[in-house]
């Protein structure tokens, strides 16, 4: 396991993102663990969530002329991850859009920088993956071309097919998917830190269950 996706799931656990228990998913499956990237609500934890994207995209060698978020969760990560690409040298334009179009001033869904090159979507996770088909509608629809997404977990959990989100996306578009970190980088953490050992069993069984390879 590379050292910044141990470290960010650290991270996770000390801000309480990530926990261990009993979980109900939005698709009703009994879940031992939970993420919710949400709780990355203040200032502090959102910097270094931005570092870790930056150093996720970086270490991928994607070629990328510019960000976009998905609002509204990817707008603030688009803009965060834009910041600390630029703090290392990487300084791109972003853009977001909107959920209701806007009928005055500058009109239409989108925001910020014009759309153009190859664009990177960034969001917190992919669960059905309607956000990023969105996205990469909104993209081609501005005469642009989507160069991948970039996520901070991919959960690697079969959706209502034999494939996750992730695959779906892989597969469907032909687009990469950049994870931060994925729940087989949460199991190797699990086995490595005694004192969260306990819980590796039931995540084991989970993934076995609804887990993709």
């Amino acid at each position: 396991m590379s050292d910044f996706r141990q470290d960010f799931i650290r991270f996770a656990l000390e801000k309480q993102v990530l926990k261990f228990g009993e979980f109900i998913t939005k698709s009703k499956r009994k879940s031992p663990y939970f993420f919710n990237a949400g709780l990355f609500n203040d200032g502090e934890s959102v910097l270094k969530l931005s570092q870790f994207y930056a150093q996720a995209i970086n270490a991928s060698n994607l070629q990328f002329d510019m960000l976009f978020g998905p609002a509204y969760k990817g707008i603030i990560l688009a803009a965060a991850a834009g910041m600390a690409l630029a703090a290392g040298g990487r300084n791109l334009p972003f853009a977001y859009n909107r959920k209701e179009a806007k009928d005055h001033g500058e009109g239409g869904v989108l925001v910020g920088a014009p759309l153009k090159g190859r664009v990177l979507i960034v969001d917190d996770v992919m669960t059905a993956g309607t956000a990023v088909r969105e996205s990469i509608q909104l993209i081609r629809d501005a005469g642009a071309e989507p160069a991948g997404v970039a996520v901070a977990l991919d959960r690697m959990e079969r959706g209502t097919g034999a494939l996750s989100a992730v695959q779906e996306v892989e597969q469907q578009y032909g687009l990469p998917v950049i994870t931060i970190a994925t729940l087989e980088d949460i199991l190797a953490f699990l086995g490595d830190s005694p004192e969260l050992a306990a819980n590796l069993a039931a995540v084991e069984a989970y993934r076995t269950e609804y887990g993709v390879k």
